[in-house]
C-alpha cells in the first residue's frame, strides 16, 4: 500500500525545547495520537515489505527509541521470524551488558544506549544491518552511532547497511553524507523540503496538565505476565510476536466488555510493540473499537486552534523512574483502558498516575498488563 505525506503527518510544536521547535507527528503510529492497532501495524508492515524486497536477506534489525521501537520490531518481522531484533533504549540495562553510548542531539532526553553482545555474535548471520526510524531527518544521529559501532563492532565494516524510515526527508548533501558511512535509504514516504519550525511557531500553545501527585487513589486491576525477554538486549522476532499475542490472548480470555464497548490500549514510553499486540488481538477476537497510543519523554505544546494535532495532554510519572515525568496526547473518554508495560520496577505510584488522567478524561475501568524483562 502506499501512503502520502498527507496521511503520515502533523506537525506540532515542541513545548520549550531549545534545540528544535518543531515535532512530526504521524497520527497512524499509535504514539502521540490513538490510533487502530490494525492500521498502526498495516503502515509499519508497509515499510517491513519495502524493506524485505530491498534486501531479504537481512537478519539484523536495531529500532530507534523511542517513537521507532514498534517500526522497528514490525520490519524484523517482515524479514523473518529468526531475524535478531535490538532497540536502543533510554533506560539502563542491567550491569554487566556491553553497550555503546550516543547522542540524538535535538531530542529532549539525547541520551541513549545499544547493547551489543547479541549483535555482535548475530553479525555473523547476516550480511545486512537495518537501521529503524520513524524519521531521518539529517542523518547525523545515524552516522554517529554508526561510526561508534564500526570501532566497537569491526565485522560491521563488511556488511551493507540500510536506513529504512516512515518518512525521509534528507537533503542531498545529508544523502551524500550517510553513502559516504556505507548506508543506503529506504522510506516510505519521501518528503519535500519544508519549514516546520515556521509552521510550528505560528501555533499558540500550552503546557500538559500535571497528573503525577493524584489527590486520591484510583482502583485498576493487575495482569502480571513474569519475567521475559527484552528487545533492549536482543530477541528473535517471531518469538518476541508470539509472547505479546500470547499475552491479548489471555487478556481476551479473561474480560466481558461489550463488542461495542470503546478501547484504549496504552503502552508506556519505549514499550510499544507488546502493546499493539494485544490491541490486535483484541480486534481480532471482535472488538470493534480499539484503539493504541503510548505515553512519551516528549513535551509538546497543546491547542485548540483548527489543525493543530495535540489537543490535550497530561504530565504523568514515569513507570521506569519515579523522579521522570512523561507525557500522554489526545485522551478521550473509552469505556476500558488497558495499560501494558514491561517496567522493571513496581509501578503503582505511576499507574495511579495515569489513572488520573484517564479519569479526567471519561474512563474509570482500568487494567494493567504487567511484565518484567528478563
Amino acid at each position: 500500500m502506499n501512503y502520502t505525506a498527507d496521511e503520515v503527518l502533523r506537525v506540532a510544536k515542541r513545548h520549550r525545547n531549545a534545540k528544535r521547535g518543531y515535532l512530526l507527528v504521524n497520527p497512524l503510529q499509535g504514539k502521540h495520537i490513538p490510533a487502530a492497532p490494525s492500521r498502526a501495524l498495516a503502515m509499519m508492515k508497509a515499510l517491513g515489505e519495502k524493506v524485505a524486497a530491498s534486501c531479504p536477506s537481512a537478519r539484523l534489525v536495531i529500532g530507534f527509541a523511542e517513537t521507532a521501537t514498534a517500526i522497528g520490531a514490525v520490519v524484523a518481522k517482515s524479514l523473518a521470524d529468526a531475524c535478531l531484533y535490538v532497540q536502543t533504549t533510554r533506560e539502563e540495562l542491567p550491569s554487566g551488558v556491553r553497550t555503546i553510548e550516543f547522542l540524538e542531539e535535538h531530542s529532549h532526553a539525547p541520551e541513549q544506549r545499544l547493547a551489543v553482545d547479541a549483535l555482535e555474535a548475530q553479525l555473523a548471520e547476516t550480511d545486512t544491518v537495518v537501521f529503524v526510524d520513524d524519521e531521518i531527518s539529517t542523518g547525523r544521529t545515524l552516522s554517529n552511532i554508526i561510526a561508534q559501532m564500526k570501532e566497537k563492532l569491526p565485522a560491521l565494516r563488511e556488511k551493507k547497511l540500510v536506513a529504512a524510515s516512515i518518512l525521509n526527508r534528507l537533503t542531498a548533501a545529508d544523502r551524500e553524507r550517510l553513502l559516504a558511512c556505507g548506508v543506503e535509504c529506504v522510506a516510505l514516504v519521501e518528503l519535500a523540503p519544508g519549514d516546520y519550525e515556521t509552521r510550528a511557531a505560528a501555533f499558540q500553545t500550552r503546557g500538559a496538565a500535571d497528573c503525577r501527585e493524584p489527590s486520591r487513589r484510583y482502583p485498576y486491576r493487575t495482569l502480571a505476565l513474569g519475567r521475559h525477554a527484552t528487545p533492549r538486549t536482543g530477541v528473535a522476532i517471531g518469538d518476541y510476536m508470539l509472547l505479546w499475542q500470547g499475552a491479548g490472548l489471555i487478556l481476551a480470555e479473561r474480560i466481558a466488555w461489550a463488542k461495542h464497548e470503546s478501547i484504549l490500549v496504552l503502552g508506556t514510553e519505549e514499550c510499544m510493540m507488546p502493546g499493539l499486540m494485544v490491541g490486535k488481538v483484541l480486534e481480532t477476537k471482535g472488538w470493534e473499537n480499539v484503539f493504541f497510543h503510548a505515553t512519551t519523554r516528549s513535551p509538546i505544546g497543546i491547542s485548540d486552534e483548527e489543525g493543530y494535532p495535540i489537543e490535550a495532554g497530561w504530565q504523568v510519572q514515569s513507570f521506569y523512574d519515579a523522579a521522570r515525568a512523561t507525557y500522554i496526547y489526545n485522551l478521550r473518554p473509552y469505556h476500558h483502558a488497558v495499560i501494558v508495560s514491561d517496567t522493571a520496577h513496581e509501578a503503582h505510584e505511576a499507574v495511579e498516575s495515569i489513572a488520573r488522567a484517564l479519569r479526567e478524561s471519561g474512563c474509570t475501568d482500568i487494567v494493567c498488563l504487567m511484565s518484567r524483562d528478563e
